[in-house]
């Protein structure tokens, strides 16, 4: 099949000396249409359409940089490409301040011309091909260590090598692709939910040192050391944050941070009341209990009273590990836009506080917010969207320039989640009594029946380090993307709830968390 050709207006007042040039992009796929000056090519551009400009800088009547602008003005989504004999910086900065997509120095040859024309049109096929041919072997490679027996580590690699590949289709946008890693995902999420029913009550059953890092030990760990180094430091905890959605987040900050990431695994259920607690206490949620017991009193879907020791949990903390602050650590929650323009209006007053512990819930209330408003839904169809949108109200938010504020005066960020989120796209029935907790990943109550191959069944909760609740109370923690719905109207809340954003259950999503030390370039 013969590929259409790519048409290329070249804008030159001595277009008559570049008929070799023209003749040889003519016999490799480009067709050449000729102007000999800005006005020309102006008309041209109004009533053709154009894969790329050629432009001369030195024209009469119209120079380059010009019709460069006006260019840019008719058709900005036109790449341009510059020709001059003129080297000097200022003319190179007064292009890119056009928007110019190319720069070429006189005397050109018909082979530079070419790799130009290759390197902007031909690009993104280009990358395509490449992407994809890369993606076989992926694929490959990504199946394969699934069917391994995999370790702790083996798991946190194989979630980070699995989120790095949906990042590069997303710009892809091949939905075959995105759908076959959907599907090695999902398998990944099964084998990741079996090996976690049999590891989990172990973990807990061993002491610290013996198993892999979970929320209860990402202070001891990584904000201990830190705290030693007398400089402020920043404890960022953003809720409901994925691994994928801080890897839209990174190459935002690299330019002003030296950047090391590490990760844990949250605790189950991942869920703010049990996650967030224990991140802050250092303490698992069957031992927050014996402290605690009027913590669970109102029910864990009331985030405003199960969370509310954070500050009081994470002194008691650094008390029992002999750290003493002067004068003092900060703790603020951001719940509002309104809370996170103060803090920065006001952050000079924190750079000198040892400490600033700060949880920030723009993530989490997008998701739950989601679900709720129409415009949202349309907005945020599926995880892609979820990651770019993230990325667009970081890089725009006062959270951004808190955190440079923090590094320009050479202070330390800890920047952690507590828990990740999932989309919910398979219902599996659940029943229980009426005291039986609403949330859809999760649920404890007491009868509670479900298919075992959609959740796992927790008739011993100690040995999973969660409360007890008194007595009889069970666990049902679900696998997958499976979501809890109940037989009355059982239709009707598979269509309500069906692509939504959820967390409480056992996915490498929700389990599998960044945490990410940020140092300032000085």
């Amino acid at each position: 099949m013969t590929l259409p050709k790519k048409h290329i207006l070249w804008v030159d007042d001595e277009i008559d000396l570049l008929r070799s040039h023209i003749l040889y992009l003519g016999e490799r796929g480009y067709e050449i249409t000729k102007a000999t000056n800005g006005l020309d090519a102006l008309e041209l551009i109004r009533n053709e359409q154009f894969d790329l400009a050629l432009i001369d800088e030195m024209m009469p009547v119209m120079s380059g940089l010009e019709l460069l602008r006006k260019l840019k003005e008719l058709r900005p989504e036109l790449p341009a490409v510059m020709v001059t004999k003129n080297e000097a910086e200022e003319l190179m900065e007064q292009a890119i301040g056009a928007h110019i997509d190319g720069y070429l120095t006189k005397p050109v040859n018909p082979s530079q011309v070419l790799s130009v024309l290759k390197g902007i049109i031909d690009k993104r096929k280009i990358s395509q091909d490449q992407l994809s041919q890369r993606w076989a072997e992926g694929f490959a490679e990504l199946s394969r260590l699934i069917d391994e027996d995999l370790d702790a580590d083996g798991w946190q690699n194989l979630h980070n090598r699995i989120c790095a590949w949906e990042i590069e289709l997303d710009g892809l946008g091949d939905v075959e692709l995105q759908e076959m890693l959907r599907q090695v995902r999902l398998e990944a999420d099964r084998r990741f939910a079996r090996w976690i029913e049999k590891i989990y009550p172990l973990w807990i059953g061993s002491p610290p040192e013996s198993r892999p890092l979970l929320s209860m030990s990402v202070v001891d760990k990584w904000l201990l050391p830190l705290l030693e180094d007398k400089k402020p430091v920043l404890f960022l905890v953003v809720d409901c944050l994925r691994l994928d959605q801080w890897l839209t987040l990174e190459p935002l900050l690299t330019e002003y941070f030296e950047i090391e990431r590490e990760h844990y695994f949250s605790i189950l259920p991942t869920a703010t009341p049990y996650s967030r607690n224990a991140i802050f206490s250092g303490f698992l949620p069957s031992e927050i209990e014996r402290l605690h017991p009027d913590l669970w009193s109102r029910g864990d879907e009331d985030e405003a009273s199960s969370n509310r020791f954070e500050r009081q949990f994470l002194e008691e903390l650094l008390e029992r590990r002999g750290v003493k602050l002067q004068p003092g650590m900060r703790y603020i929650k951001v719940l509002e836009q309104e809370e996170a323009a103060e803090f920065e209006r006001r952050v000079k007053d924190y750079l000198h506080t040892p400490l600033t512990a700060m949880v920030y819930n723009f993530v989490d209330i997008l998701l739950h917010t989601r679900q709720s408003v129409e415009v949202l839904k349309e907005m945020l169809p599926d995880e892609a969207a979820f990651r770019s949108v993230t990325a667009v109200w970081f890089k725009h938010s006062s959270l951004f320039r808190i955190i440079q504020a923090y590094g320009e005066i050479g202070g330390t960020i800890l920047m952690t989640s507590d828990h990740g989120s999932m989309i919910g796209r398979r219902g599996t029935k659940v029943i229980g009594d009426r005291q039986t907790s609403t949330s859809l990943r999760y649920k404890h109550g007491r009868n509670l029946k479900c298919d075992n191959r959609h959740a796992i069944r927790i008739k011993e909760p100690l040995k999973w380090g969660l409360p007890q609740r008194g007595v009889n109370t069970e666990y049902l923690l679900s696998k997958e993307d499976y979501f809890f719905v109940y037989p009355t109207n059982y239709h009707k809340y598979l269509e309500i709830y069906r692509g939504s954003f959820q967390h409480g259950g056992i996915s490498l999503d929700e389990m599998v968390l960044p945490v990410v030390t940020l140092r300032g370039k000085r």
